[in-house]
């Protein structure tokens, strides 16, 4: 398979969606923060999937928020504060049922004194949280896996925030690596489109569709299918008919579980078919059957590959001793970074309150202000003590968010399942211009 031949920034990408508006990133300033506050008794909330259509990616999202507390207790005690970081623990059920969701909020709010939390995963999930939790809770909200464009937009005062880039980057990036690498162009080309009938299956579907006609392609059948649905051979058939290009499926595993056996019955080629972040899992192939899965194609929010504080962090994660056969998943290092700016936040407004804290996340996150690594977080502790602005680099990537909490910087790898594995074949960088 051929390698894209460079890095894709953001203002290439921008070309792929005529109209898409990005937002530039979040640049702190040099007004004295509110740190220096002497006690600090923070509790963080981690709504996780640990069931439901998301729960190949739950495991691995606690063990990284428990590292994330783990790495923050180290740093306390040599930085030498007096703080304290305590994490609770919530199923949010994983986009099956959005109830469920905001229940895990409520009580990790109402009963265990969580004042941030890292969460929800899904789209759907989140809205409906930040609506009836965050926002009128004032409880700081930082999803690591929450991609829908419809997050951009919610009126929320700050308290909504993401660590990995919104659909608007996913849409455009997956169109560009069709058009440059895996079908070598758009012009006479048709894709069929399959998504999921959620907040984030249709948004994508609509950011990628526009980034592909953008660029000359055509799209042929769009079908977007109910996640009850006992089986999927109607919408299989639909999806195959027209003998597309490409195929498109925008989709989770549970779903995906009878989606592709369907496909597999209507003849798909895996070698044309393309997903994102919510299908790249590396238990996908076990559910959902080898035949449906070996050669798909896709893109998810990753980490840096040759970034040394990337690097560190996957070798953290071999050395913990918390859930040793826990593999690593997509969104496990967004999760990591969402615990960690939760505890940053806290530290540059010297308050535990949401509100107090959702003033500053933004700041903290991007330029203008000194990097920090998670490696260094007693130097940035101290820093942040002292009043100092800061650009915290997460285990993620740079996550520079914006005036509206989306993350802006920050790679896609392209992924390729093989043996039932998703191996990261390319990355593709992205970021907002700096200011």
């Amino acid at each position: 398979m051929g390698r894209l031949t460079s890095a894709v920034r953001i203002s290439a990408l921008a070309l792929a969606v005529a109209g898409l508006s990005l937002g530039l990133a979040a640049c702190g300033d040099d007004d004295d923060g509110g740190g220096g506050e002497e006690s600090l008794d923070l509790v963080i909330g981690d709504s996780v999937p640990l069931s439901g259509d998301l729960a190949d990616f739950g495991p691995p999202g606690d063990k990284a928020a428990q590292i994330a507390i783990e790495e923050l207790n180290a740093a306390i005690e040599d930085a030498g504060v007096d703080h304290s970081v305590e994490l609770v623990t919530e199923d949010n059920c994983g986009g099956a049922d959005q109830q469920c969701a905001v229940q895990a909020a409520r009580k990790m709010v109402d009963s265990d004194g969580a004042s941030c939390i890292a969460g929800a995963w899904a789209s759907a999930d989140t809205i409906p949280t930040a609506e009836s939790v965050a926002i009128p809770e004032e409880v700081l909200l930082i999803s690591p896996a929450s991609t829908s464009d419809e997050i951009t937009g919610l009126d929320d005062d700050g308290l909504v925030n993401r660590t990995s880039p919104p659909d608007s980057f996913q849409g455009p990036t997956l169109s560009q690596y069709l058009v440059e690498e895996a079908l070598g162009g758009a012009k006479n080309a048709t894709v069929n489109v399959g998504a999921r009938n959620d907040a984030y299956g249709t948004g994508l579907a609509e950011t990628f569709s526009a980034a592909w006609e953008d660029a000359g392609g055509t799209v042929g059948e769009e079908v977007i299918y109910d996640v009850k649905l006992p089986n999927y051979d109607s919408e299989a058939a639909q999806l195959t008919s027209g003998n597309p290009d490409g195929l498109i499926i925008i989709d989770f595993p549970e779903t995906y579980n009878k989606v592709g056996p369907a496909l597999v019955r209507a003849g798909f080629d895996p070698k044309i078919t393309f997903v994102t972040d919510g299908l790249i899992s590396g238990d996908l192939a076990k559910t959902a059957g080898e035949d449906a899965v070996n050669g798909l194609q896709g893109t998810a929010p990753g980490v840096p590959d040759k970034d040394q504080s990337s690097q560190a962090f996957d070798d953290l994660w071999d050395q913990s001793k918390i859930e040793p056969d826990v593999d690593r998943q997509t969104f496990d290092a967004q999760n990591f970074d969402a615990v960690i700016l939760c505890y940053l936040a806290a530290v540059s407004a010297g308050s535990t309150e949401g509100a107090d804290m959702a003033e500053v996340v933004q700041d903290i996150s991007a330029p203008e202000g000194d990097q920090y690594t998670w490696e260094e977080l007693p130097e940035a502790i101290e820093a942040l003590q002292n009043g100092d602005d800061i650009d915290y680099q997460g285990a993620s990537g740079p996550i520079d968010m914006d005036e509206n909490g989306d993350a802006t910087g920050g790679v896609y790898d392209i992924y390729e399942f093989s043996g039932g594995v998703p191996e990261t074949v390319d990355e593709i960088e992205v970021a907002a211009p700096t200011k």
